[in-house]
This record gives C-alpha cells, structure tokens and sequence, in this order.
C-alpha cells in the first residue's frame, strides 16, 4: 500500500490524536521534501532525535521520510533558520526527505507510547495516568513485576535499557508502586509523591530532584531522556508498517543524556 505523504501523515494522525495535546512544538510535518504531492513514501527512517548524524543515515539509506520523536521548531528556540537548523533542512530538502515528528503524542499513546513500551520492557502493570482526569496522560503509575530494592530496580534498568541509571534514595524502603514519565520529566516528582508511589523513574534529573526526593522519602531513578524513549518511535514504525507495508529501519544515534 503507497502512501503519499500527506496520506501517512493523516493516518498517524488519526492514531495519535496531537490535536489532544498542547505540545511545544509542531507534531506531524515538520519539513515536506517530497518531489511531488502524489509522490509515494516507500521507505522511511526512524529515530529519536532528527539530528545530522540521523539524516545523514537517512540520506545513506535512501529514505524518504524520516519519522522522529524529538524534531525541530520548539517553543522559545530561535525562529530563524541559520547554523545547524540551515544544514539540517538544506539536507533533507537536497535529498528529498521530508521530516515528520511526534512529541507528547508519541510519549502518551497508551500502546505504542515511550511510557507504554518502559513499562512493556521493564514489566511494570500500570494503574492509570500521573494525571488524574487527563484523557491522554504523558506519565503512569503502576506496580512493578515484583518487590525490589532500589539498587535491584537500578540493575533491573541498567540490564534492560543498557545504561546505568542515577539512582537517589529516598530512604530504605522497599519499591513495590512506582510512577514513571520518559525523557525531561523531572518535575512530575510532585506527582508521583501525590500519588503516594515507592518510587518514580524518569530520563532527566535537576539539581533540585534529588533534595526533593530525599526530603520527602520517595525513590527517584533518572534513566536517561534517550534511554527511555528509544521504544515508543519503533512501536509506531511497526504499526505503520503492519497498515500500510511501508518499509522502515531504526536508527539508534547514541545520546548520554
């Protein structure tokens, strides 16, 4: 089945609703290079992050749409397009490789979401949203496969996510319920500790997570942003593949953050 790319992108769309949300950058088309309206998206590249070095493989692999988590134009960044934001759009527009990208979107959807697929990888059930009320909530709460330490939930995210977490102890009791939100989530402390959780697990960390967590006896991991949301862009591709039989191939350009 071949899609424009206007037809894929409403397809995604339709699945991840970003008119839900109130994002800080645009979700969807970010940058159209294709040749023509009608012309077809037979292959696309994902990844985390639209960054040279993943255009740059996408260029490689002949893509026609690259499809990221973290793409451009967010709230506050400056508008005009000069330095790295030129180079980047002058290679997907000279390769004819439009960019589509889905923020809030993508780390909420509650199958195929970096939240659902942490908690699919790391065994976690969850029990609802961080959010009470919201209908699309970005974070979740839940309980783990089964009662751990902090330094047995660290090995457990080291073993899985192939990076060695921060770990902050926020005393000596045991994690049994714990919350968790991917990438700069940091902040949603408050409301894990509201919610009354063992512990809570997110990519980044702040200077004043850690007095946070000890102070107030809650469990705080910070798994890294690229860590924890490697997974929700490769979910979609498959499903995208299962619709439509695009071809796609995940490209894991590697991050310490």
């Amino acid at each position: 089945m071949a899609l424009t790319l206007k037809d894929m992108v409403a397809l995604l769309d339709q699945e991840l609703q970003p008119g839900q949300f109130k994002d800080y950058c645009p979700n969807g088309i970010q940058v159209d290079a294709s040749v023509s309206p009608d012309a077809p998206i037979k292959k696309i590249v994902t990844g985390v992050t639209a960054c040279q070095a993943l255009i740059d493989k996408a260029i490689e692999l002949k893509a026609d749409a690259l499809l990221v988590h973290h793409g451009y134009f967010w709230r506050g960044e400056e508008s005009v397009i000069t330095g790295i934001k030129r180079r980047r759009i002058e290679s997907l527009l000279a390769n004819n490789i439009s960019l589509i990208a889905y923020h809030l979107p993508l780390d909420a959807h509650p199958v195929m979401g970096n939240n659902a697929e942490l908690a699919r990888l790391m065994e976690w059930t969850s029990a609802g949203g961080m959010e009470p009320g919201a209908k699309l909530p970005v974070g979740n709460w839940g309980t783990t496969r089964s009662e751990l330490s902090l330094a047995s939930l660290g090995q457990e995210i080291t073993d899985k996510l192939g990076r060695e977490p921060l770990l902050i102890s926020g005393g000596n009791h045991a994690i049994k319920t714990i919350a968790w939100c991917t990438g700069a989530a940091q902040s949603m402390i408050d409301k894990a500790l509201a919610l009354g959780v063992d512990a809570f697990v997110s990519g980044e960390i702040s200077e004043s997570t850690v007095h946070f967590a000890r102070e107030n006896g809650i469990h705080y991991v910070s798994a890294g942003h690229h860590a924890t949301e490697r997974y929700g862009v490769q979910a979609l591709a498959r499903w995208l593949h299962n619709e439509t039989g695009i071809e796609h191939t995940f490209v894991d350009i590697d991050s310490p953050v």
